[in-house]
């Protein structure tokens, strides 16, 4: 890799052999491309910032050339809902740090031991030496569903893949956990009264005892956009946006908040801490803001989503805490990667996205990198290559 002083640009070495352009970066073929930074943009961020990178659409760019684009956004960590193999593979050999995903329709057949250890060797320990898968999901929102069979597997699921971590050696590189709806709280108001709801309780108690003697932290999905878009009379938009507002007061602890998130997080640890747990740490493994939605759904605009993220990135840039847990920067997982066209449900499911599946960004959000283009090719054997700028809030095409 060449550094140019000129351009502050890292320069990809390419080789063109038999009309294929071939790039040296993480063994990978790519197009040939430049990645630029300007020392304006969020470029610290890999500490604390995680994606969650979707695919449930049928345009999204290859994972060979997200792995390009993640490392011009100098993010480090990627959340997926499954394993997928080309995924994994196309950041094999990269610093991108992986939690993967294991879907609520496998939580029966991970109650076996047979099949829990046939899926962690086939999806798994193929990839771990290439790729640093550091977690698993077990399950994600379980306690959305109605299924109060799907209920009672979540714990065995998660001890029978964490055993088969155990005997395969690697239960101290790959975590286990699941990631649950904040739906899962009874009672979020004033945050140091946060409890879980009652018709849970049993379950979340084990599984809070499974996360303190695995030491694996607890996974909430926490959306202050829902909350804004039932009540919109009720709750500030400033409140719920970061943006500068009087904040509320905890009348328990006298501690303030100046916004929604952070008054959320602390609710979950409130609920653990009142079923007996102090030793466990919350991580936000869904955070985000659509940028469109239905007419009902108030507040859902590219502006709304722009200072929601803006805002939250510069507090993970700051390695904020919460008014509770001060010394504890945030964890979060955004969500999401791309705009994903075939998600189900309500517009604002396919509107997540903090970029377009061409690349280009849906709305200004402080983030800046690079797609690498496509190739073309011509009956002359002739290669034009593109470049697509994703610095957000000043897209530009450049082409060969």
């Amino acid at each position: 890799m060449i550094f140019d002083d000129s351009c502050s640009c890292f320069l990809i070495p390419c080789f063109i052999f038999h009309g294929l352009v071939y790039s040296t970066l993480n063994s990978v073929s790519y197009s040939c491309f430049s990645l630029c930074f300007s020392d304006s943009a969020v470029r610290v961020l890999g500490a604390g910032l995680g994606i969650n990178y979707g695919q449930i659409a049928n345009n999204l760019p290859s994972p060979s050339r997200v792995a390009v684009m993640l490392q011009s956004l100098n993010v480090s960590r990627l959340k997926l809902y499954d394993a997928d193999p080309n995924v994994l593979l196309a950041f094999s050999n990269s610093n991108v740090e992986f939690i993967i995903g294991l879907g609520n329709e496998y939580l029966q057949d991970m109650t076996d031991p047979i099949k829990a250890q046939n899926w962690v060797q086939q999806h798994l320990q193929p990839h771990i030496a290439q790729t640093k898968i550091t977690c698993i999901t077990v399950g994600n929102e379980v306690f959305m569903s109605n299924d109060t069979q799907l209920w009672s597997n979540l714990l065995p699921a998660m001890k029978m893949v964490y055993s088969t971590l155990v005997d395969l050696g690697l239960d101290k590189q790959v975590i286990v956990t699941s990631a649950h709806s904040f739906n899962i709280i009874g009672n979020s108001y004033p945050p140091s009264s946060g409890t879980f709801r009652q018709d849970l309780a049993e379950y979340i108690q084990a599984i809070l005892n499974f996360h303190s003697q695995t030491n694996s932290p607890f996974l909430i999905n926490a959306y202050p956009f829902f909350a804004y878009k039932d009540n919109p009379n009720q709750i500030p938009l400033d409140y719920v946006l970061f943006q500068p507002n009087p904040g509320m007061r905890d009348p328990n602890t006298n501690l303030h908040y100046d916004n929604m998130l952070y008054a959320q997080v602390d609710a979950v640890y409130s609920a653990i801490k009142a079923m007996g747990h102090t030793d466990i740490e919350v991580m936000i493994s869904e955070t985000g803001w659509p940028s469109k939605g239905d007419p009902d759904e108030v507040g859902s605009t590219p502006e709304n989503a722009a200072l929601y993220h803006s805002n939250l990135l510069n507090r993970i840039q700051a390695r904020q805490g919460t008014p509770a847990k001060p010394s504890v920067p945030i964890d979060i997982y955004v969500f999401a990667l791309f705009n994903e066209n075939l998600k189900p449900g309500p517009t604002s499911e396919k509107n997540y996205g903090l970029f377009y599946p061409d690349g280009t960004p849906v709305y200004n959000s402080g983030l800046q990198g690079y797609l690498p283009g496509i190739v073309y090719y011509s009956s002359a054997s002739t290669i034009n290559v593109s470049m697509v700028y994703l610095q957000l809030g000043d897209p530009r095409y450049v082409r060969a």
